[in-house]
């Protein structure tokens, strides 16, 4: 019997990538975004790759439309094996320049949209006993930038969320899975458009990865679900282990280069569309990757250590030993 994934956010960026993947191995795919052209198009190439694809236009912040897609999927497939949470909206602005309605929207996309599918997901797995859920998460889930208010503390709440309802499920002795696969910076369509309010079109912080680097670690968390979480890329491991280490240097370095890593050399168009409300990708398919493709890492060395995460444990517990006695020596040297 096929297995049969769900993925939200499918239409573009690491859904669409990842629905590729699945597709490679013969899998059902049913695809859940608000974009009908990225969604059509993502069918054809779920189709093309040697899957089945079901194309199911929703709005993730709506729970009676997710609860509709998790229905219409079993009716298709029979089953749910994987779900993969994976849409957002976001908001490139300081928090001062976002409007209440705005902050609301951007959030129950990208954090309620998250608990939606996750609740879906868990009402169709825990009667059979099975199945595994997987959060696209990020680096900003642990450590906040500027101008990115919403999105992190989106990614925070469901860093927060899925600890919960994995602790949960472990009390209750159920086989059902939730894991985290933490991501890097990913050459994504969101850059082009998404909401901003900035004076230079908006950008990825290098390093940046290709959406197939990230599609490849969450169909090996789907695969390994019994680790809490997976770091994505060398530059998700470095930011995570120097928040723990030295927090406030870290807070000062991005307020300092946090505003113009984020930015281009290019203006922002402002009168361009954005996703906020609205889907852009409704007549227009805007595929998997984004304008960055010159800048963009096809391979992330460091998935392969997330596989051995006992040579991991070891490394990092080094590398914190070795961040602790450079920051002391840091201090020490400014106190002298």
């Amino acid at each position: 019997m096929s297995e049969t994934v769900v993925i939200t956010g499918a239409s573009a960026g690491i859904g669409r990538a990842t629905a590729r993947a699945f597709a490679a191995r013969g899998a059902n795919v049913a695809l859940l975004a608000r974009g009908r052209a990225g969604l059509e198009a993502a069918a054809h190439e779920v189709e093309e790759a040697g899957g089945r694809a079901l194309v199911l236009p929703i709005d993730m912040s709506d729970h009676q439309q997710v609860e509709a897609a998790a229905d219409a999927t079993v009716e298709a497939f029979g089953h749910i094996d994987v779900w993969v949470n994976c849409a957002f909206s976001s908001i490139f602005a300081p928090f001062t320049e976002i409007t209440p309605e705005e902050y609301a929207r951007a959030t129950e996309v990208t954090y309620l949209g998250f608990v939606n599918g996750t609740r879906a997901a868990l009402a169709r797995m825990l009667p059979e006993d099975r199945g595994t859920i997987v959060q696209v998460g990020s680096a900003l889930g642990s450590r906040s930038v500027p101008l990115q208010s919403v999105y992190c503390g989106a990614k925070h709440a469901i860093n927060g969320f899925t600890s919960s309802v994995r602790t949960e499920l472990m009390h209750q002795g159920s086989r059902v899975r939730v894991t985290l696969a933490q991501m890097p910076a990913v050459n994504t369509p969101q850059f082009s458009w998404v909401l901003s309010r900035l004076s230079r079109s908006p950008q990825p912080v290098p390093p940046i990865y290709q959406p197939e680097v990230a599609a490849r670690a969450v169909v090996y968390a789907a695969d390994h679900p019994g680790r809490k979480q997976y770091y994505v890329g060398a530059s998700t491991v470095a930011t995570i282990l120097v928040n723990k280490v030295a927090p406030g240097l870290l807070d000062r370095y991005l307020a300092r280069s946090g505003y113009d890593s984020q930015q281009t050399d290019q203006p922002d168009h402002h009168e361009r569309g954005h996703n906020l409300w609205e889907p852009v990708d409704g007549e227009r398919d805007f595929g998997a990757h984004g304008a960055f493709d010159h800048r963009s890492h096809g391979r992330a060395p460091q998935l392969w250590l997330s596989h051995h995460p006992a040579l991991a444990s070891a490394l990092l517990a080094g590398a914190a030993l070795g961040g602790t006695w450079a920051s002391r020596r840091l201090a020490g040297g400014r106190l002298r």
